[in-house]
C-alpha cells in the first residue's frame, strides 16, 4: 500500500484534493478579501512561465504590448447594451475618492467626495480600448491595429475557487481592429490557434478547439471560439476564448475609417484572452495524490538538487559537488532554453525537502549524499512516474555525467508523457450519445464519473435554444463547443429533431 504525500485523494474528494494541492504545493493562499488570493512564488513562477511563452507567440502574430487603465467610466459600458448586460452583475464600482472618520473610530466614504461618474474596476477592456481605437483609426492606412495587455481584472463572482473562478485574476487580452470581416475572422482563429498550440505544447494540456453556441458567446460578440480541456473528474474547463466582435463595438464607439475609395466604414474588431485559470487546469489535469506535476516547459525549476547534509565534515564537499552540478546543468539547453536548475540549501532534512518538491511538482528531483559524491553519482527522481511496481519510490542512481548527458531528453520525455496520459484520458471519456435518454443515463445521479457527450446538433437559436439550455440545466450540463474540422454531421438533433448541421460536446464544467 502506497502512502501518498497528500491527506486526501482525488477519488475520495476531488474538490478537497484540489484545494489541498494548492496549499501543499505552496501555490496560493487566502488573502483576507473574499474571492481574492495571494499567489505564492511557486504559483506565480508558473504564471511567469506562461506569460513568457505565450507572450512570444502573441508577438509573433504582430501584436504590441501596451497598458490601459484599471478604472473605466461607466458610460463606456452603457454604449453597448448586450455587453453591459452580460457583465452588470459582476461589476465592482468606485463611487467615492476619499474616506472620512465616522466618529466611532471607523472610516466611511466622504459624501463630499462622490465621483461625478462612477468608475468600473476593469472586468474586461473592450470598451476602453475601443475608445482608443476610435481615436487611433481614421484611415484604412491605420489598419490593422493589434495590441495586447497583461493585466488584472475584477469580476465579482459569488462562488469562488482559487485559480478557477476568483473575484480578481490575472490574464492577457489581445484586441484587434481590421478593415474587413474576413480578415477579422481569420485573425480571431489565429488567436484560437495560439491558445490551442500553447496548451498542447507548453502545458501538455490536450484541448478541443471549437465554436461556442449562441448562448455561450461573449456578450456583444458575433461569434466566440474556445479551447476546452477535460479535468480528471470529467468536467470541462474553458481554458481560452477568442471572439469575433464584427462591427458591434465599432458602431457603439464610432471606430470608423475612410477606405481607399474615400467612403467611411466601421472597423471589425476582435478580442481574445487567457487567464490564471490555466493554472487551475494544470493542477486538475496533471496533479496526483502526491501533489502537483508541472510539465517541464512551464516549470519555474526543471531540476531541483537536494544535498543530503548531516552536519558532518563531508557537507562542504557535498555542497561543492551540487554547485558544480547546478552549473553544468545550467549550461545545457532543453526546449530551446537553458535548463533551469535550482540548488535547495534551505535548512531541514533532505527527505522533507524532497517531498516538498514532489508536492510542488518539480519535474526532476536530484538527491546527493556522501556516497554519491564519492562515486560520482546522483540519485534521480522523475515526478511523472514516482513509484515502482512494488510501491517504492522509483529513485534511480545514475552516473553524474550520464545524467547530465541525458537530462534534456528526460525533460522532453516527461513533457510528452504528461500530455500522452492526459490525451488518453480525454479520448477515453468522450462518448457518442444519440438521444436524450442516453444523455440522462450518462449523467444520472450515482452513475460512474462521466466525461463529455458528443451529440448531433441542429444549431437552434432564440427561443428554441433557450428551451434546450433550460433542459440541460436539469442535468447541470452545458454545451462546450462544436469541434472544428469535424466531418459533415448526419442524423437528427437530439433536442429539436431537426436535421443535424454539426456535432457538439456537452458536459459539466467549472
Amino acid at each position: 500500500m502506497i502512502k501518498h504525500a497528500l491527506s486526501v485523494t482525488r477519488d475520495a474528494d476531488f474538490a478537497q484534493w484540489y484545494q489541498t494541492v494548492i496549499t501543499e504545493a505552496d501555490m496560493a493562499e487566502e488573502s483576507g478579501v473574499r474571492g481574492c488570493m495571494v499567489i505564492r512564488p511557486w504559483g506565480y513562477g508558473i504564471w511567469e512561465r506562461i506569460q513568457r511563452l505565450l507572450d512570444d507567440k502573441i508577438k509573433q502574430l504582430g501584436y504590441d504590448n501596451c497598458y490601459f487603465p484599471l478604472f473605466i467610466p461607466l458610460s463606456y459600458f452603457e454604449k453597448e447594451a448586450e455587453h453591459v448586460d452580460g457583465f452588470a452583475k459582476e461589476m465592482a464600482v468606485v463611487t467615492h475618492h476619499r474616506l472620512v472618520g465616522d466618529g466611532k473610530g471607523g472610516l466611511v466614504p466622504d459624501p463630499e467626495a462622490k465621483l461625478e461618474e462612477p468608475l468600473v474596476v476593469r472586468p474586461t477592456s473592450e470598451m476602453v480600448i475601443g475608445a482608443a481605437f476610435a481615436r487611433w483609426v481614421q484611415s484604412w492606412r491605420d489598419l490593422p491595429v493589434q495590441i495586447n495587455q497583461w493585466a488584472n481584472v475584477v469580476r465579482w463572482e459569488m462562488r469562488t475557487r482559487m485559480f478557477l473562478r476568483t473575484a480578481e485574476f490575472l490574464w492577457q487580452e489581445a484586441h484587434g481592429a481590421y478593415a474587413s470581416a474576413e480578415e477579422a475572422r481569420a485573425r480571431t482563429l489565429d488567436g484560437l490557434e495560439v491558445y490551442r498550440s500553447f496548451a498542447e505544447d507548453c502545458v501538455a494540456l490536450p484541448v478541443i478547439a471549437g465554436e461556442k453556441p449562441e448562448n455561450e458567446r461573449f456578450p456583444g460578440a458575433v461569434a466566440t471560439w474556445s479551447i476546452e480541456a477535460m479535468m480528471q473528474d470529467g468536467k470541462a474547463l474553458q481554458a481560452g476564448t477568442s471572439h469575433f466582435l464584427g462591427t458591434n463595438f465599432a458602431e457603439a464607439q464610432n471606430i470608423r475609417f475612410q477606405n481607399a475609395e474615400g467612403e467611411l466604414e466601421f472597423a471589425n474588431t476582435i478580442s481574445w484572452g487567457m487567464s490564471t485559470r490555466m493554472i487551475g487546469g494544470l493542477i486538475m489535469t496533471h496533479g496526483d495524490d502526491d501533489g502537483l506535476r508541472v510539465p517541464p516547459r512551464i516549470a519555474p525549476w526543471q531540476v531541483v538538487i537536494v544535498p543530503m547534509l548531516r552536519d558532518s565534515d563531508e557537507d562542504a564537499a557535498i555542497v561543492d559537488y551540487c554547485r558544480a552540478l547546478q552549473g553544468e546543468l545550467s549550461k545545457l539547453s532543453a526546449f530551446g532554453e537553458p535548463v533551469r536548475a535550482f540548488l535547495d540549501l534551505k535548512a531541514g532534512k533532505a527527505a522533507g525537502k524532497r517531498w516538498g518538491w514532489v508536492k510542488k511538482g518539480a519535474p526532476i528531483v536530484i538527491e546527493v549524499g556522501g556516497r554519491d559524491v564519492a562515486g560520482g553519482n546522483v540519485s534521480v527522481l522523475r515526478r511523472d512516474r514516482l513509484y515502482r511496481e512494488d510501491g517504492k519510490l522509483d529513485s534511480g542512481i545514475l552516473a553524474r555525467d550520464a545524467f547530465i548527458g541525458e537530462v534534456a531528453a528526460t525533460l522532453e520525455d516527461i513533457q510528452t508523457a504528461l500530455h500522452r496520459e492526459a490525451k488518453a484520458r480525454l479520448d477515453a471519456n468522450i462518448a457518442r450519445v444519440d438521444d436524450w435518454a442516453g444523455l440522462e443515463a450518462m449523467f444520472a445521479e450515482g452513475a460512474a464519473r462521466p466525461g463529455w457527450a458528443d451529440v448531433a446538433w441542429s444549431r437552434p437559436t432564440g427561443a428554441a435554444l433557450d428551451k434546450v439550455v433550460e433542459r440541460l440545466k436539469t442535468l447541470k450540463l452545458t454545451i462546450r463547443n462544436a469541434p472544428m474540422d469535424q466531418s459533415a454531421a448526419a442524423g437528427t438533433c437530439i433536442f429539436t429533431g431537426a436535421p443535424a448541421v454539426e456535432r457538439v460536446l456537452i458536459g459539466r464544467a467549472y
